[in-house]
């Protein structure tokens, strides 16, 4: 150890420090590439093929260091389910039946012609009617929560990235702990010789 100079740990630190950089960010494009599955598969509409993506992606982020996800969203199935509420909202059918043809069915006979008067009496049959329910006010759509997710990263894993982070990180402590001891020996010979 005493043979290594503290320059030649610097470029050995300088060179790990590559290496791990470099794990780290294939990492992270591993990551990318498997979200991107996951969002492809989400735009194709596909729910198994979306859900095995995302399990896929979850394997792979809690088994690599820098490949935490941030948020992001299952937007097409979000636009999916949503359609779907309001699509089943909008076919429940009025109980009262077209009410429009009852009033017309009710003031048609009583006025031939188009006038104040059987627009009044149009507007008093439909307002003996509730109004049918309005599907957009009715509706309560899913919350984007449920579509979000969001996978953290470890921060230290057991693969190429993590041991060369850890061997950058003992080469650190190595340079640190040369640094101290060097300082501690100049200042013990500066008393040493103080006292002579």
């Amino acid at each position: 150890m005493q043979r290594i100079k503290t320059w030649q740990l610097l470029v050995l630190l300088l060179l790990v420090s590559f290496v791990a950089a470099t794990f780290l960010r294939l990492n992270n494009i591993g990551m990318v590439e498997r979200r991107d599955a996951v969002l492809t598969a989400d735009k194709e509409g596909d729910a198994s093929a979306t859900e095995a993506r995302l399990y896929d992606l979850q394997r792979y982020v809690a088994d690599h260091m820098n490949s935490g996800t941030g948020g992001f969203y299952l937007e097409g199935q979000y636009r999916r389910d949503a359609q779907d509420i309001v699509d089943a909202a909008t076919n429940d059918n009025n109980p009262n039946g077209n009410i429009n043809v009852k009033a017309e069915a009710v003031c048609k006979p009583q006025y031939k012609v188009w006038s104040p008067a059987y627009v009044q009496c149009f507007t008093d049959e439909l307002a003996k009617y509730p109004p049918s329910p309005d599907p957009a006010q009715n509706v309560t759509l899913p919350s984007t929560s449920l579509y979000r997710h969001d996978f953290s990263d470890p921060l230290w894993s057991p693969d190429f990235a993590g041991w060369s982070v850890a061997v950058a990180l003992v080469i650190v402590l190595m340079i640190i702990t040369r640094l101290i001891s060097l300082g501690v020996l100049r200042l013990l010979l500066k008393q040493h010789y103080r006292g002579i």
